[in-house]
C-alpha cells in the first residue's frame, strides 16, 4: 500500500468527511430555537474531526500529528453525546450516524497507534 500523498488520501478522513456532509444534512431539519444551541455545535464538533486529521497530516513529529489526532478523537466524542442528545430530543433518527462515528472512531484510533508507533 502506497503512503498517502494528501490527508485526502486517508480512508478516516474520507469518512468523517462524509460524516460532516450527513450532519449538516440532519441539522438543517432542527428547530429554530436550537439554531445557537445544537444546530451550530453540533456541525462545529464534526468539522473538527476531519479538520484536526487535515491539519495534523504535515506535521513532521509523531508527538505533534498525534496530538492533532487526538483533539480529532475529542470531537468524535462531543459528537457521541450531541447524537445521544438528539436522539433524546427526537429532533432526528441518529442511530446510523451513531454507527458511523464508531466507524470513524476505529479507524481513527488505528491511526494513532500507527503514527505512535512508527
Amino acid at each position: 500500500m502506497e503512503p498517502a500523498l494528501s490527508f485526502e488520501d486517508l480512508v478516516v478522513w474520507q469518512k468523517s468527511h462524509q460524516f460532516v456532509l450527513e450532519i449538516y444534512k440532519l441539522t438543517k431539519s432542527f428547530p429554530k430555537e436550537e439554531l445557537f444551541g445544537l444546530t451550530s455545535q453540533l456541525p462545529r464538533a464534526a468539522v473538527s474531526i476531519p479538520a484536526n486529521i487535515a491539519e495534523g497530516f504535515k506535521k513532521r513529529g509523531q508527538l505533534d500529528k498525534a496530538r492533532f489526532l487526538n483533539i480529532s478523537q475529542g470531537s468524535l466524542e462531543e459528537c457521541r453525546y450531541y447524537l445521544i442528545l438528539v436522539q433524546d430530543l427526537k429532533y432526528g433518527n441518529a442511530l446510523e450516524l451513531k454507527k458511523r462515528l464508531d466507524e470513524i472512531g476505529k479507524i481513527l484510533s488505528a491511526y494513532c497507534h500507527a503514527v505512535l508507533n512508527k
